[in-house]
């Protein structure tokens, strides 16, 4: 996770010079700006964009947890305050934290940590890969046909009609479809095109002859120069 962006909002300039060093010393922490003008910070913030503020809650003008109701969406507070009054409405306004001046490293680091875990929970996972079917359905003379993906040898193009020839039956299932679309539907990561007519299952070639042509099932299937670099790239990943 990269550093957590933050401002830091406080009327009293040697404050913000204690906070800055604060900040300077936790790795986890990059500060964007600093203000002692709440009203200049509410005009900055949604220009600087920050994850977290440390916001001083007594300021003239507009004080913190005014200005709090004014961050862009997204931005987390810790007041910062020397007046423990507040400390009560600072949770109303769904606060990370509160630190009672004059504040101690120690406790700036366990607010700011805090800080980190939310913003660790909070960030988007990625979403896991689809899970790839192990069968699909062909249309064969009119009814659906299931076919395991394991079972299949290669496809075969022949003009608007794929052959698809499996392991389990002597006879290719014959289906109405583009060597375009087979290619489309069938996971890239388990079959390859390696020539205009023909589309591999890669677990299983036989062998590679000398030309750089396949056998798959006792039959050579030509590669040609345009779908070579892809398949000489497999062969490059999986060839000790």
């Amino acid at each position: 996770m990269e550093a957590l962006k933050c401002v830091i909002v406080d009327d009293e300039p040697l404050a913000v010079k204690m906070l800055e060093n604060y900040v300077a010393r936790t790795p986890f922490l990059s500060l964007a700006g600093a203000f002692t003008d709440s009203m200049e910070a509410l005009a900055q913030l949604p220009v600087l964009q920050p994850q977290l503020v440390f916001l001083d809650i007594q300021m003239p003008d507009l004080n913190g947890l005014e200005l709090s109701h004014m961050v862009p969406a997204g931005t987390r507070i810790i007041f910062t305050t020397a007046f423990k009054q507040y400390a009560f409405e600072s949770y109303e306004v769904s606060a990370l934290d509160y630190l009672l001046k004059p504040i101690r490293y120690q406790k700036f680091l366990e607010a700011a940590t805090k800080a980190q875990q939310w913003f660790a929970r909070e960030e988007p996972r990625p979403a896991p890969p689809p899970a790839v079917p192990a069968s699909f359905f062909l249309k064969v003379d009119g009814r659906l046909r299931k076919v395991d993906l394991a079972d299949v040898l290669y496809v075969e193009g022949m003009k608007d009609y794929v052959l698809m020839h499996l392991a389990s039956e002597k006879q290719p299932l014959v289906t109405h479809s583009t060597m375009k679309n087979m290619e489309e539907q069938l996971p890239a990561d388990a079959f390859l095109r390696v020539h205009r007519s023909f589309i591999i299952s890669l677990d299983r070639i036989d062998s590679v002859t000398r030309d750089g042509d396949v056998i798959v099932a006792g039959r050579l299937i030509p590669v040609t120069d345009s779908y070579r670099p892809r398949f000489e790239e497999y062969l490059q990943q999986h060839s000790l």
